[in-house]
Parts: structure tokens; C-alpha cells; sequence
């Protein structure tokens, strides 16, 4: 039963996935003035399908100088650390009720590192390289501040289970409660899947194409996949955490495609950081906030014990 829950899981995941990147074309293209994918079946809606099969179908080339197991492993080992985080996915029935679920989430999330590294490494490319030295460096520092936000929480909750964030959310939404937070964690979600404005791994006019230059195919594919499946689940523990977390309901569901459409819209807008002042928001803003954040989480969780225990 588990098994089954979970393919049914992964077919849902690979369709939302294609059709994410259909709407990201189509909303780039309406912003840019033009019309986005529409030749492929009504309205371009056949268009992911078409690109899926193209890219699953071309010749694969393998540099001359890469690690060739280690070169070919790797976007296997970045898509299964991509799935992995959707097993907290909280329906009824679930692949895993996990009472420590959002520690499993930092957990996973932490592991995307070493795909980025390996990937780098294993194509013998100096800009593959470089593309790799950059974004494990800027995921590592963003990391550090996104792990202090759900600390927060952890202590907000008292646990460390993503059901309870529904129960604590039934009346008020923590967006209210913590709206400075809310922006720096979608800052830091930004920069920890690598999207614009903090697109360094991919900085098309100083490295080509970044850690992923050596790819194509199938290969790139996988990557390409692993990073958007990445990025639809980011969206939906953002919606857990701040925006009520009633997972029965078609309004949760409309909020997460708000939150994807606002990742493609981010994209369309703000123009590339640059890479200095990216480390600088990470070190010297974002972490001092979080801090501060933390340590008035923690005043605010004992004075609810001491008024209990002066009321009892």
C-alpha cells in the first residue's frame, strides 16, 4: 500500500513539474510582450510532454575527461534527494507521518549540496567548476538561515511535526505573527534552489551554464527536474509554515500555485545579484535577523510558560 501511495505520489509530482514549466514560459512569455509555448496541442498544453520526450530522446555525449560513473550517477543521485523531501508530503494516506518531519526536511534538504559538488566536479570543466564552487558556497550560507527560521518554529510548536503547524494556524496565520521572517525565508528559498536573483550556479554571462555546462540530454534533464520538484515543495512547506496549513482543502492547493507563480514572477523582474553582496545579505543581514528572531521566539515561549504556571 505504501509502495503504490508512493507512485502515485511521484506520477503526480513529474506532471506538476512539467506543467510548472509551462507556466513559467507562459507568464515569462505574457511579461516579455509575446506568446508563450502554443503549437503543441491546444494552447501549448502537450508542450511539456513534447520537451520531456526530446530531451529523454537525444544522444547522450560524455566528455573525454569526466568521471564517467560518477558523471552519469549524478543527476540519478539529485533527483531521488529532490523525491525524497516529498515523502513528508502530509495526506491521510501517507507514505510517512513523520513526528520528526521538519528535522527530515532540513536533513534532505542539506543533502542537495553534494549532488551540486558532484556534478561540478565529475565533468573535469573548469566553468563546471566554478559553477560548482559558487553554489555550494551560497547554498551552504543560506542554509545557515533558513535552519534558525524553522528553529523559531520548532520552539513556536513545541515539536517538530508539520501536522501541528495546522492546528496552531486554525485561527491566526504565522504571517501575521512574523511577516519580516516570511521574507527572508523566500529570499533564502530563492537562494537555496538557485533561482533568479540569486542564479549563480547558472550565471549564463560569466560561466555559460554553470555546474550543469557538461549535460545534456537526459542528463540535464534529471537535474532540471530535480531543481523544479525542489522548488514546488519549497513552495508548499512555505504555505505549512505561514499561510494555514489545511492540506483537505482546494485553497491550499491555490496558495501553493501562488507561491510558484511568485518564484516565476521574481524571474521575469529583478535582474541577477551580485555575487559579493549576495554573501553579504547572507552573513551580515539574514543571519543577524534570524538570530535576533530566534532569541524573541524563545522570550516568547517562556512568558506563555510562566503565565500557565502563575494562572495554574
Amino acid at each position: 500500500m505504501y509502495f503504490m501511495n508512493f507512485m502515485v505520489l511521484l506520477v503526480f509530482i513529474m506532471i506538476s513539474v512539467g506543467f510548472f514549466t509551462l507556466l513559467e514560459r507562459k507568464i515569462l512569455g505574457y511579461i516579455q510582450i509575446r506568446k508563450g509555448p502554443n503549437k503543441v496541442g491546444v494552447l501549448g498544453l502537450l508542450q511539456p510532454f513534447s520537451d520531456g520526450e526530446k530531451l529523454f530522446l537525444k544522444e547522450q555525449v560524455f566528455p573525454m575527461n569526466s568521471n564517467y560513473l560518477i558523471y552519469i550517477i549524478c543527476p540519478f543521485f539529485g533527483l531521488v534527494q529532490s523525491l525524497f523531501l516529498w515523502i513528508l508530503f502530509p495526506y491521510y494516506i501517507n507514505c510517512l507521518e513523520n513526528t520528526l518531519g521538519v528535522l527530515f526536511f532540513l536533513c534532505c534538504s542539506s543533502l542537495s549540496v553534494y549532488s551540486l559538488i558532484i556534478c561540478g566536479w565529475s565533468s573535469n570543466s573548469s566553468y563546471s567548476m566554478l559553477g560548482c564552487i559558487r553554489s555550494v558556497s551560497q547554498a551552504i550560507s543560506y542554509e545557515v538561515s533558513l535552519s534558525l527560521i524553522l528553529l523559531s518554529f520548532f520552539l513556536l510548536i513545541d515539536g517538530y511535526n508539520f501536522i501541528q503547524f495546522y492546528y496552531i494556524q486554525y485561527s491566526l496565520w504565522l504571517i501575521f505573527l512574523c511577516f519580516p521572517l516570511v521574507l527572508v525565508w523566500l529570499s533564502c528559498c530563492m537562494a537555496e534552489t538557485n533561482r533568479t536573483p540569486f542564479d549563480f550556479s547558472e550565471g549564463e554571462s560569466e560561466l555559460v551554464s554553470g555546474f550543469n555546462i557538461e549535460y545534456g540530454g537526459g542528463g540535464f534533464a534529471l537535474l532540471f527536474i530535480s531543481e523544479y520538484t525542489s522548488i514546488i515543495f519549497l513552495c508548499l512547506i512555505t504555505v505549512l509554515l505561514f499561510l494555514g496549513s489545511d492540506v483537505n482543502s482546494y485553497f491550499f492547493y491555490i496558495k501553493v500555485v501562488f507561491l510558484c507563480f511568485f518564484f516565476i514572477w521574481v524571474r521575469s523582474t529583478l535582474p541577477r545579484y551580485r555575487y559579493d553582496k549576495l554573501m553579504y545579505l547572507a552573513w551580515k543581514c539574514y543571519l543577524p535577523l534570524c538570530l535576533n528572531l530566534l532569541f524573541y521566539f524563545i522570550f516568547l515561549k517562556s512568558l506563555c510558560f510562566y503565565h500557565f504556571f502563575l494562572l495554574s
